[in-house]
């Protein structure tokens, strides 16, 4: 019987890093796999709280800071270099431990999407112009013109998936919502990957939404940004596009004040965490209510987990450093 795949996702801010690194640890033969849609971008360093060398402990960390910010990388793309990565970690014999509060990521590496054609640039360069213009939501007033069942489905400023989905009927003549019903079948793997989501209290976790925005500017978010843009990265780029970047760039434009794009960003985050707790909802996920840094909950995960792999019979290798058994 093959091992379980473990999942840590969650809203922003809630401790997610921490608690995966603390369960590798523990499982001793673990790498971690990154499913969050900024931290891949290189360069898109400080808003993104990627882990830093020292907080990885040792254990290896994938698809983290590995594409280039001008590049529309998709949930596709990631699924596909998931999946790769969960192979090689499995033929090594370790624990892959998938982490990232991007549940689209995550559903569409369990349930894939169907194939598409690559972006056909004139077409986007169009759409982008409409959107500069005439601002997210026109896009989607288009979408429910053409593809209503889609519309339905997206918010009007998640343009990206908005965008993808126009791109790919005016590219294809078909709407995607019906070639959304004719998916590939699940991966093996999918049916082994058990899902934990963090959920800290609310009160508490804009709080801490609130005090890391602010370190973020004070960290030199701004300058980032400046330098970013100077090094040849667009600024309707998905990657400067992320929450505190299109923030700034509207700053740098001189169409806000920056303590207003500060402000501005927090409510962004604090909106972004409600809906990726919406999210995880409607997902099977084991709730654990509290932050990733708590010791109850890196306490409470391995109660599950050590139980998961002595009724499987599981040849994981737990480190006798927290082996409590």
């Amino acid at each position: 019987m093959k091992n379980p795949i473990y999942a840590i996702v969650g809203p922003t801010a809630s401790g997610k890093t921490e608690l995966s690194i603390e369960l590798a640890l523990r499982l001793k033969a673990a790498e971690i796999i990154n499913c969050d849609s900024v931290q891949i971008y290189k360069g898109i360093q400080i808003a993104t709280s990627k882990p830093t060398f020292e907080e990885m402990k040792g254990i290896p960390h994938h698809l983290f800071d590995y594409v280039d910010p001008n590049i529309a990388y998709t949930a596709v793309r990631w699924a596909k270099d998931a999946s790769q990565k969960i192979l090689e970690i499995e033929q090594r014999g370790n624990v892959p431990i998938i982490v990232g509060g991007t549940g689209f990521y995550l559903r569409t590496l369990m349930r894939p999407l169907f194939e598409s054609p690559d972006t056909d640039q004139r077409i986007r360069e169009k759409l982008k112009k409409i959107k500069q213009k005439k601002g997210p939501e026109h896009l989607h007033k288009i979408l429910r013109k053409i593809d209503p069942e889609a519309a339905r489905k997206l918010f009007p400023r998640d343009y990206p998936r908005v965008m993808r989905a126009l791109e790919f009927f005016f590219q294809t003549g078909q709407r995607i919502s019906e070639a959304q019903k004719h998916l590939p079948e699940p991966p093996e793997f999918a049916k082994r990957i058990k899902i934990f989501a963090l959920n800290p209290p609310r009160n508490l976790l804009y709080e801490k939404i609130n005090l890391r925005t602010e370190k973020h500017f004070t960290d030199g978010l701004v300058e980032e940004v400046r330098l970013l843009l100077l090094s040849g990265v667009k600024e309707d780029s998905l990657a400067l596009g992320a929450h505190g970047y299109r923030r700034v760039c509207e700053y740098l434009r001189g169409e806000i004040s920056l303590e207003r794009a500060i402000e501005k960003t927090k409510q962004d985050v604090r909106n972004y965490a409600k809906r990726q707790i919406t999210w995880f909802k409607k997902e099977n996920v084991t709730w654990l209510e509290g932050f990733g840094t708590d010791p109850k909950i890196k306490e409470a995960l391995w109660e599950i987990v050590k139980k998961d792999i002595f009724h499987r019979k599981s040849s994981f290798h737990i480190s006798q450093e927290f082996d409590k058994t």
